[in-house]
Formats: C-alpha cells, sequence, structure tokens
C-alpha cells in the first residue's frame, strides 16, 4: 500500500492544501473529491487511514488529525520502499469540506506539457526543482492502481501520438492497450523496478522511456533536462531533494490553530 498511500498525501495537499479533504465521502451539502478525475477508480488506501484512525483515537482522542496521518504515512510508505526519511511537520488539521472542482483542475494530469507542470506546482508555492524531484516518485505511484502502474486512457495518446518515445517501448504497449477502448488496461510507469523508490524513473526519461506525457516532459530539450540527469546518476541527491520537496509539499495551506477539526473519522465531518 506505500505507492497508494503516498499518492493519497499528494493528491491532499494539492486540493485546499494538507487537510484530508481527500478522504471524506460525499454528503448532502458538498460532493466529495473520490470521484473527481484524477482520483475516481484509482485512489485506495482508505481502509488503511481508517485503521490507523481507530487505534490513534483509542490511544489518544482527538489529537491527531486525519491530515498528519496522510503525511506521516507518506513519509514511512517512502521509508518502506527503499527511500529517504525527513522529519515530517505536524499539527495540521482537517477541513469540514471538500472540493470536487479543485480536484479536477489543481492536480496535475498525464497529458501535461512542461510548461503546464511548471505552472500547477507553482501555483501551490512549490519551486520547478521540487517539482522534478517530486515527479519521481512516479514510478511507484501517480496514476496508479495497481501501484506502480497506470492505465492506459492515462498513456494512450502517448504511445500513439508522441514522437519522442522509444519505438520498441511504444509497440510492446500498443499490444495492451489499443487506440480504443481497454481504458483500464495497465502498465508499469518503470518496467525496471516498478514497486521499489529509486532513480530509474528518471534514467527511463534520458532513453525515451517515460510512460506518460508528462513524464518524458521533463528530459527533451526543455530546462529541467540537467535535473534529471543530475538525478539519473545521483541517487543521493535525488533522496535529498525529495525529501526536501516532500516537507515542502506538506506545508501548502494548513489549518492550524482553531481552523478545521479534528476528526475522529476520517471520512465524515464531527
Amino acid at each position: 500500500m506505500g505507492a497508494s498511500l503516498l499518492r493519497l498525501h499528494f493528491h491532499d495537499c494539492f486540493v485546499q492544501g494538507c487537510d484530508g479533504s481527500v478522504l471524506l465521502d460525499d454528503t448532502s451539502s458538498f460532493t466529495g473529491e473520490k470521484t473527481a478525475g484524477p482520483n475516481n477508480n484509482s485512489l485506495r488506501g482508505f481502509d488503511v487511514v481508517d485503521a490507523i484512525k481507530s487505534k490513534l483515537e483509542s490511544a489518544c482522542n482527538q489529537v491527531v488529525s486525519c491530515a498528519d496521518i496522510l503525511a506521516v504515512a507518506a513519509r514511512d510508505s517512502v521509508v518502506a520502499l527503499g527511500g529517504p526519511s525527513w522529519t515530517v511537520q505536524l499539527g495540521r488539521r482537517d477541513s469540514t469540506t471538500a472540493s470536487f472542482s479543485s480536484a479536477n483542475s489543481d492536480i496535475p494530469r498525464p497529458d501535461f506539457n512542461l510548461t503546464d507542470l511548471i505552472s500547477a506546482f507553482s501555483n501551490k508555492g512549490l519551486a520547478t526543482t521540487d517539482m522534478v524531484a517530486l515527479s519521481g516518485s512516479s514510478n511507484v505511484t501517480c496514476f496508479s492502481v495497481p501501484p506502480g502502474q497506470a492505465r492506459c486512457t492515462t498513456f494512450r495518446a502517448r504511445i500513439y501520438n508522441d514522437t519522442d518515445i522509444d519505438s520498441s517501448l511504444a509497440a510492446s504497449l500498443r499490444s495492451s492497450c489499443p487506440s480504443s477502448g481497454d481504458d483500464d488496461s495497465l502498465a508499469p510507469l518503470d518496467a525496471s523496478t516498478p514497486t521499489a523508490f529509486d532513480t530509474c524513473y528518471y534514467r527511463n526519461l534520458l532513453s525515451n522511456k517515460g510512460l506518460l506525457h508528462s513524464d518524458q516532459q521533463l528530459h527533451g530539450g526543455g530546462s529541467t533536462d540537467s535535473q534529471v540527469s543530475s538525478y539519473a546518476a545521483n541517487s543521493a541527491k535525488f533522496f535529498g531533494d525529495f525529501a526536501s520537496a516532500m516537507v515542502k509539499m506538506g506545508s501548502i495551506s494548513p489549518l492550524t490553530g482553531s481552523s478545521g477539526e479534528i476528526r475522529t473519522n476520517c471520512r465524515k465531518t464531527n
């Protein structure tokens, strides 16, 4: 579940900030984020979060927020997958609402070009260098069910329309992802080590083997080429930058003080 828990934290922070809104079910007053385009039929890990919350409530009622659970679970998931660790800042509170529309508009899409990606991260206070570092977790997370894999519908246009893709990779993927239909057919985002946290994602980009259009945009003659090359050759550099970027992302617009609440059930407001 590591990749799925990491992805929950990403998708939480990019919508309304890191406030646990991604966990809320629909209510009579709002439509939650779970059925938004980037999340529908792909987010998972909610039962794991429920189990963690249940144990925490038994030990210390209404002390640890669901938003903080996501932040810590993301860090521990990366460590379990062989990645770096970092000190997680705590004290976030939980939102009392969610935004279906913001989930559709604010979460980066697999068809984004480099300018779109830079803008989407900049809108959240994250630099281009943070974007490239955070993208490295794609080998175990983004757009994936199960973790480390992507649905045909997210890479179909790339394998049939893009020219900056390794020809043998494109041919192989076309065999399992037809030009129409079979939207849920799966392919690994990183065919080398799809369930490990490593730098294979960046090495694949150097060979035009990025699965998603947005992946390959990081290396194709643009401003981020040198950073991708650096990470491909230096895992310590990637790990350090990724950890720093995760701290920054985990600090996007948190609710603190008397704002929001500490939910007793992560799926609904108190």
